[in-house]
């Protein structure tokens, strides 16, 4: 009877390894992702950069490539745990995993409490941009990353289009007559936007909340 006690407890730790392998495994990839995720996002989605108020974009993804790392490194210390059956391995590797608990709580409430707060800023901030920096000297990088993000999001607008009626390009005699950027136009040729129909121009018109979606989807992600 001891002896089947002991083989049915060898059996059970056996499983509990393997079960907790696995459990790494996943662990690891999903880190992984989230790291790569932000890597992406630095060398990718940067041209967006130039029409933020702040570097709360840039802020999250190097938080996600950080978190990213913590969970590889946390579960290559599982991984080493289970493999060598350390006690003060999987003493840390518990610690860790409670420390990214509490840090992924935090910054979920922390999220739910300022999003909507950091949405309407980053429109009123775009709405600005598009009005007084938009095609402006010394603004070539806000120019080009307006029109980079209204074309690959086929938007045109913080909020409307009506929101270039305001543009300081718009009301110069530089814009030639065009009511809207060409950037705004469904197909691009020379003074398309002097003609804001929705048969010429994009009519999905929210760029701002596109901008804040992108930056809700980061949060979730790395909560996920």
């Amino acid at each position: 009877m001891a002896h089947y006690k002991v083989d049915q407890d060898d059996w059970l730790t056996v499983y509990l390894k393997y079960l907790l392998a696995v459990f790494n495994f996943f662990f690891w990839m999903g880190g992984a992702a989230v790291m790569a995720v932000g890597v992406w996002t630095l060398v990718e989605k940067s041209g967006y950069l130039g029409v933020l108020a702040s570097s709360t974009f840039a802020v999250s993804a190097y938080i996600l490539i950080f978190a990213g790392t913590l969970v590889m490194v946390t579960g290559f210390l599982g991984f080493g745990a289970v493999i060598r059956e350390d006690r003060s391995c999987l003493s840390a590797y518990f610690c860790l995993l409670l420390a990214i608990f509490l840090v992924e709580l935090v910054a979920g409430v922390l999220a739910h409490v300022y999003y909507q707060r950091l949405s309407e800023e980053l429109r009123q901030h775009l709405t600005r941009t598009l009005a007084q920096n938009y095609r402006q000297p010394g603004a070539a990088e806000i120019t080009a990353s307006v029109d980079r993000l209204q074309q690959n999001f086929r938007c045109c607008g913080s909020n409307s289009s009506a929101d270039w009626q305001h543009s300081t390009y718009i009301l110069s005699p530089e814009a030639e007559g065009r009511r809207v950027p060409d950037s705004c136009c469904k197909t691009v040729v020379a003074r398309c936007g002097q003609r804001a129909h929705p048969s010429n121009i994009y009519k999905v018109e929210i760029c701002g909340m596109i901008l804040t979606c992108c930056l809700h989807r980061r949060v979730q992600l790395h909560l996920y």
